[in-house]
């Protein structure tokens, strides 16, 4: 399981991203992390991954998760990802593979495959020689996915991967999420569709800050905990559950 204890992070001017966040999330599961414009959403995934400073701790079964860095993936919003960058799309795939072959070695032959085989899961085989900077949005979230299933990692983070794609794309990440939990990989995800969490998740992070409610989806989707972070009124239909 990952265990986040007392995570806390804060920028400069002193400005609290978050305070004391302590949750469980159990091995095997999909879980989306919700919450308001600047509630820290993002920034838990980073403060987990040691990518901006911390207090706090954070282990995936059972061991801190700066020692098993090869067992997680990350996806960033793409936004923050430069497109224009000259890469192709099988190469992009590839990246995937690094984290388990070290420093010295290069992908092979397997890996190669492997790489293909990602990008036909996802439906874009035949874009492997494409430079990424040719792709819509939905694609290229498509291959980043694609990276994802190419290093085979327990733990996956992904940091609004639906925004601004296509229905389609869309459609054919969670299909291959989906799969991947039954995997029994551990997957979270920052949303901010409240519309879909029924459907997609099988427990929340509610966060505002601080914790402000984690669990299944009906426990967390709460007139009381919407109305904590959104204001009184928020939206309290779970995808029609």
């Amino acid at each position: 399981m990952l265990e986040i204890k007392n995570l806390s992070v804060t920028y400069q001017n002193n400005v609290k991203a978050l305070e004391d966040v302590t949750v469980t999330v159990p091995s095997g599961k999909l879980v989306g992390i919700i919450g308001p414009n600047g509630a820290g959403k993002s920034t838990l995934l980073k403060g987990a991954l040691g990518m901006v400073d911390k207090s706090g701790s954070v282990s995936f079964n059972g061991q801190p998760i700066d020692k098993i860095q090869h067992e997680v993936a990350y996806v960033e919003q793409k936004g923050n990802l430069d497109m224009d960058f000259p890469i192709t799309v099988l190469q992009t795939v590839l990246l995937g593979t690094y984290p388990k072959l070290g420093w010295i070695k290069r992908p092979g032959k397997k890996e190669k495959e492997a790489a293909k085989e990602a990008l036909e899961r996802v439906g874009m085989e035949e874009f492997g020689s494409r430079q990424i900077s040719e792709l819509s949005g939905g694609q290229f979230q498509r291959v980043l996915l694609a990276r994802t299933l190419a290093q085979d990692a327990k733990l996956i983070f992904l940091d609004e991967p639906f925004s601004g794609i296509d229905i389609k794309s869309e459609g054919i990440i969670m299909e291959q999420l989906f799969d991947l939990r039954d995997q029994g990989k551990t997957i979270l995800i920052v949303h901010h569709d409240l519309t879909k969490v029924g459907q997609y998740f099988d427990g929340l992070i509610l966060l505002n800050q601080k914790l402000i409610a984690s669990g299944k989806v009906e426990d967390v989707m709460t007139d009381d905990n919407l109305a904590k972070v959104f204001g009184e009124g928020a939206f309290t239909d779970i995808g029609g559950n």
